[in-house]
């Protein structure tokens, strides 16, 4: 093969694949646009179940449900503008959280990751999301706005009154904290 038909045939790969790319980002950027109200259909699913089961209230249900939205959300923004993984946003060792639990946590970060790619831009201009007692949380570290003190949950669990000053606003703990 000469010189020109190497070069030439090496500029139409290039093309070709630069092609291919572009194709794969209009599919990645559907996805995007799918994503979040996949993740709150399926939030919307799980808590119709728990009503259905007779496990909740349907009030107890939302409730619940904004809980899990905050927390997936939550997570999805940290990955998406830190480029960290999981463990940075819990805080903590992950082999000490149920394989089923994380399992469940990366899938739903997973699902919600690309569409909150979205709200990069917007990201700095967000307050950082509260938690307070009485509410639910999942797995990781908060810290309590008033004295400091940091609380590490292991589970999903109730968020409890800080122990030292009884401060009931917490904000989630990161390595970047």
């Amino acid at each position: 093969m000469t010189e020109p038909t190497q070069t030439r045939r090496l500029v139409q790969a290039y093309d070709r694949m630069m092609e291919r790319v572009k194709l794969r980002l209009e599919e990645l950027e559907q996805a995007e646009r799918e994503a979040l109200p996949q993740l709150r259909a399926s939030i919307e699913h799980a808590a119709e179940k728990a009503v259905e089961l007779g496990e909740l209230t349907r009030e107890e249900a939302r409730l619940i449900g904004g809980y899990l939205k905050r927390d997936l959300e939550d997570a999805g923004q940290y990955l998406t503008t830190t480029g960290q993984d999981l463990r940075a946003w819990l805080r903590f060792d992950l082999e000490l959280l149920e394989d089923r639990m994380l399992e469940f946590l990366q899938r739903g970060v997973d699902q919600s990751r690309l569409e909150l790619l979205a709200f990069e831009a917007s990201a700095a201009e967000v307050e950082t999301e509260r938690y307070r007692s009485g509410e639910i949380t999942g797995p990781g570290t908060l810290q309590c706005e008033k004295c400091g003190e940091s609380m590490a949950f292991l589970a999903s669990a109730t968020i409890a009154p800080c122990p030292v000053c009884g401060g009931i606003d917490f904000v989630r703990v990161t390595e970047e904290s």
